[in-house]
């Protein structure tokens, strides 16, 4: 069995919840855990637990964050699937967040690039994940950012790569870009008070992480 839990995505400055990260989970022996094959995951079961799971919510925020790799963000069936689905959950944005996995390196950046444009021509949002870390450098991600409304930045990412030193630069940088291209910029895995404080200093409002609130079960019954 398969459903979404849900983290806050909020505007610290106007102290307001914007909207909700959709992380889906498997039950399995007695819990809920990361499934270890997404592509197991029929398109069309993700997206009706989709629309369950936001018409549970009360369509209360402005907008839903839902995760896809590259391979599936060039699925045709997926795409047509969401696009059908920001229509039914409208005025809430549908934000498709696009996720990294070593397995997309071998998708080809003009089928990104075309996929991206369909989705920005019908009103579907496009958030660019993990900024920074992994593969998603600048010059990986470039191509897709003047389509992109969005981008993540994962202080989570650093610190596990044992690259905390280098969070604020890395942060400036990504604000600078998020201005230059007109987007916003999230930044998730905030976890402490001096996290949060920081994020104050360097003028960042759009904030997401366990300091602000965990994911929690959205039950459909």
């Amino acid at each position: 069995m398969y459903r979404y839990f849900i983290q806050p995505q909020l505007n610290k400055f106007t102290n307001s919840l914007v909207g909700y990260e959709m992380l889906i989970r498997k039950y399995d022996d007695q819990h809920w855990k990361l499934p270890q094959n997404f592509a197991a995951i029929s398109v069309d079961e993700q997206v009706n637990l989709l629309k369950q799971t936001a018409n549970r919510l009360g369509l209360k925020v402005g907008s839903i964050s839902f995760n896809l790799n590259r391979s599936q963000f060039i699925d045709d069936h997926m795409a047509e699937a969401l696009i059908q689905a920001q229509h039914e959950l409208y005025p809430v944005k549908l934000i498709i967040e696009v996720t990294e996995e070593e397995s997309d390196q071998l998708v080809p950046e003009e089928a990104l690039v075309a996929q991206a444009k369909q989705y920005a021509e019908k009103g579907v949002q496009i958030s660019l994940d993990d900024v920074g870390s992994g593969f998603n450098t600048y010059n990986n991600i470039k191509p897709l950012l003047p389509y992109a409304d969005e981008i993540k930045f994962a202080m989570q990412n650093f610190r596990r790569e044992t690259r905390e030193g280098e969070i604020v630069d890395q942060l400036q940088f990504w604000k600078e870009v998020a201005s230059r291209y007109r987007i916003r910029m999230v930044v998730e895995g905030t976890e402490t008070a001096e996290e949060d404080e920081l994020l104050n200093k360097l003028d960042i409002s759009y904030r997401q992480g366990y300091f602000y609130g965990k994911p929690h079960l959205v039950k459909l019954e």
